[in-house]
Formats: C-alpha cells, structure tokens, sequence
C-alpha cells in the first residue's frame, strides 16, 4: 500500500523504522480516521488488527475511520463496558472487541476465542482495543501501536502479521 502514512519509505524519507515495522506521525484526530480508512483497503475478511496505546490515543477513532471506509453507517463507540460491537453491514463486516475491562487472562482469552469464532463465522475483520490482556499469541495478527508524540500529535506503528516470534505473546510486547 503506498500512502502518506505507509507508503514507500524512500519516496517519504520518514520512516522511521526497519522493514517489518512502518512507523508515522499523525497530526491530529482527521489524521488517525484517514489512517484507519487507508488500513480498510489494506486489511480483509478474517483479518485480526490488534490496536495498543494509553487511553485516549486514539483506538476507537483509528476504528471509526475504518469502518466508515467498509460501508458502516452506524456510529461507532467504544465498546469498552459492552465488550464487544458488531457490525455485520460492513463490507467485511467487522467485531470491534475491547478487553480493558477484563484484567484476569483467562477471561480476555476465552472473550477473544468467542468473537474470533464469530468473526470467522460472518467472514469479518476482528480488531482489538488493549490486546495486552491476552496471554495469547496471535503471530498472524496485524499489530498497531498509538501512543502521545513527544511534541503533538500522536505516533503509530503497524506491524503486519508473523514479524513476531511465534512464542511472543502480547502481554511481553509492552
């Protein structure tokens, strides 16, 4: 995909990163939903994106970007005390999960196994809000870091699937 955001590190001359990991700044909140609805054409049905950063970085914005580039009309929420939204008109239809209310492993485990099933079930795109809850390893997930940038804005850096070794699980990636 070459945009302004992961597009060819030589043409931009601001990647900031090695091969396997495309890091940009985000000016502000427009930014980070163009960001998610430039991923919309670079992510499919049975795709899993895992979003990481402090609270308010930036995670639901990225998701409603992204689902307003997959045809989702309903607006788009956190779905930090429901767990769990669905979204079945997209095209993929989306689950957008959020398990920062679940502290204990086994819980964010089996709430992810569930909706993985059902995502693959509706043929839908799975993304994740504090995926470091899980004790699971997910090498074929899409990885996204948000975080706050030194000076404004925000930093964001996407891992694409099976750059992290197999036995990496995402609560050693902290």
């Amino acid at each position: 995909m070459n945009d302004k955001y992961f597009g060819d590190a030589e043409a931009s001359g601001s990647l900031t990163s090695q091969s396997t990991d495309e890091t940009r700044i985000l000016d502000d909140l427009e930014a980070t939903k163009e960001l998610g609805r430039m991923l919309a054409a670079r992510l499919k049905a049975h795709d899993i994106l895992l979003l990481r950063g402090p609270l308010g970085a930036g995670k639901t914005s990225l998701v409603q970007g992204l689902a307003g580039a997959l045809g989702i009309q309903e607006p788009i929420t956190s779905p930090t005390f429901a767990l769990a939204q669905h979204y079945p008109e997209g095209t993929p239809p989306l689950i957008h999960l959020d398990l920062y209310r679940l502290e204990q492993a086994i819980a964010a485990d089996d709430l992810f196994l569930q909706e993985e099933e059902e995502a693959n079930a509706m043929g839908a795109l799975l993304v994740v809000e504090w995926p470091e809850r899980l004790s699971l390893s997910l090498p074929d997930a899409w990885l996204l870091d948000l975080n706050y940038a030194a000076a404004s804005g925000r930093t964001v850096s996407l891992q694409p699937p099976n750059v992290r070794p197999a036995n990496l699980t995402t609560t050693s990636e902290r």
